[in-house]
């Protein structure tokens, strides 16, 4: 593989293989990458509501369930 790539000029290894790369896998590409964002987004979601959560029972319950900690 490198001697075919080492006689090409460097603007077909550092632009043409890398722009046929991202046309054939782009959309594989983009459902990854969207999938990992919404992983992300819904874990930010999981940690603001049970932090919501905690921080209401705490307000409700008073200091008398503290010490059960």
């Amino acid at each position: 593989m490198r001697e075919i790539f080492a006689g090409m000029p460097w603007w077909v290894k550092w632009v043409a293989v890398p722009l046929i790369a991202i046309v054939v896998f782009g959309g594989l590409i983009a459902s990854v990458v969207g999938f990992v964002i919404g992983l992300l987004f819904k874990a930010l979601v999981f940690v603001v509501l049970v932090g919501g959560l905690v921080f209401v029972v705490r307000k409700f319950t008073g200091s008398s369930s503290r010490s059960d900690w």
